[in-house]
């Protein structure tokens, strides 16, 4: 069984199908965003209360991800997936009915519960039916697709939020993601490696836990956990900071400045080329630099320098995560699928507590607060990435030598 190749339609059908799955599970995930304003208004709530729609939503995917992941190892990778995108879209439109701030956190729980089917078998499913030379650009068109659904998302709920008011806004998008999830039932090729195996909680729970012996997979983790977390961070508060004075942005224009998320749909499939032909320790340390320059340059009061900022800082995000998530496939040597999904634990948790932890600062200190810890938490992932480069190195050495042995004898 031969792996889809760059330049066939099977390619191009597998990144398409990806490319909406991405579009659907990011614009439901991401979707009340630009609304927490509205939201905080309407329920009289403080801002981090109401960053709680997301971060509810996002640790409850982080923790359904490392069931979801051992399930699609039983049952396939594209059954899970397509039910997931479906169940999501009909729960988005629901959370459009929510008569109280209680029932909208149920509603998004249950979104985050499952949403997890697409992020944690997707990497799974390219690693298994790519081949290893596409590998690099075909994760990164799946990464763009996040950043377009995580725009769209945010745009247009901007936008129906300002003239229809938030629970449009959550309906509209639920809608629009319905139409994804078909596209993506529809066009995504069956999986050909895949090797379905028995339901055994026992050992799929000593192989996930053997994933943290593995190299430097805990600090790839760790980097996740840091990237969205700090991600989460900056575009949780902004909104509250670009429409008080003395900007006073309305909502519709707030919504369109998550249009820079255009520069990550670039940034993550152009910097993956980058990884696969110049190798990942390089590129990732690069996009961490760039990723915290961004960050501080958004400390400048000029309203179109603050934005050069946030669209310098989205870029090495979302080159960063797609360098990092490709990565976990390559260091794990077992159970992929688990691999990632833990990879996704973090990176989710990081923006569960990051997230909404950045709101006490950002009422504390104001935008000041926020980047101070996004910094904070850059640096580390700078660190982390060095070490990352030691361990891969020397597993490498230990490889060659291992392979130059088996010539010898």
């Amino acid at each position: 069984m031969s792996y889809i190749k760059r330049g066939t339609r099977s390619f191009r059908m597998a990144n398409l199908a990806l490319f909406a799955g991405g579009f659907n599970t990011f614009s439901i995930l991401w979707g009340t965003q630009p609304l927490l304003p509205e939201i905080s208004k309407d329920f009289h709530i403080s801002p981090a209360v109401s960053s709680l729609t997301l971060s509810s939503t996002t640790i409850a995917l982080a923790i359904s991800m490392l069931f979801v992941g051992s399930l699609s190892e039983v049952f396939g990778r594209k059954s899970v997936m397509s039910i997931s995108l479906v169940a999501s879209s009909i729960l988005a439109i629901l959370t459009a009915l929510s008569p109280n701030f209680h029932m909208l956190l149920f509603l998004r729980i249950l979104e985050g519960i499952v949403l997890a089917g697409l992020p944690a078998i997707a990497m799974a499913y390219l690693g298994e039916e790519i081949e290893p030379s596409s590998l690099g650009m075909a994760m990164g068109l799946y990464i763009s697709g996040n950043s377009i659904g995580g725009m769209g998302g945010r745009i247009i709920g901007g936008i129906l939020s300002d003239y229809f008011g938030w629970k449009i806004a959550l309906s509209g998008i639920g809608l629009i993601s319905l139409a994804a999830s078909l596209l993506f039932w529809y066009t995504l090729p069956k999986s050909t490696h895949f090797q379905p195996r028995k339901w055994d909680m026992r050992k799929l729970s000593k192989s996930m836990l053997n994933q943290f012996k593995e190299p430097g997979l805990l600090h790839l983790f760790v980097i996740g956990f840091l990237l969205l977390g700090s991600f989460s961070s900056l575009y949780n508060y902004i909104g509250f900071q670009l429409i008080a004075p003395p900007y006073n942005l309305s909502q519709t224009i707030v919504g369109f400045i998550f249009i820079v998320y255009l520069v990550g749909t670039f940034s993550s499939t152009w910097m993956g080329i980058l990884a696969d032909r110049y190798g990942r320790r390089k590129i990732l340390q690069i996009s961490l630099f760039i990723f915290l320059v961004g960050a501080l340059i958004t400390l400048n009061a000029n309203l179109w320098v603050k934005l050069v900022g946030i669209a310098i800082f989205t870029f090495g995000f979302f080159a960063g995560h797609s360098i990092a998530s490709g990565w976990v496939g390559k260091l794990s040597t077992h159970d992929k699928a688990q691999a990632s999904s833990l990879y996704l634990f973090f990176y989710y948790v990081g923006s569960s507590i990051a997230g909404t932890a950045s709101g006490s600062f950002y009422s504390d200190f104001g935008w000041v607060g926020v980047v101070t810890m996004i910094l904070v938490f850059s640096v580390i992932a700078i660190l982390l990435s060095f070490r990352l480069s030691t361990i891969a190195k020397n597993r490498m050495k230990i490889t060659s030598g291992k392979l130059h042995l088996k010539v010898k004898t």
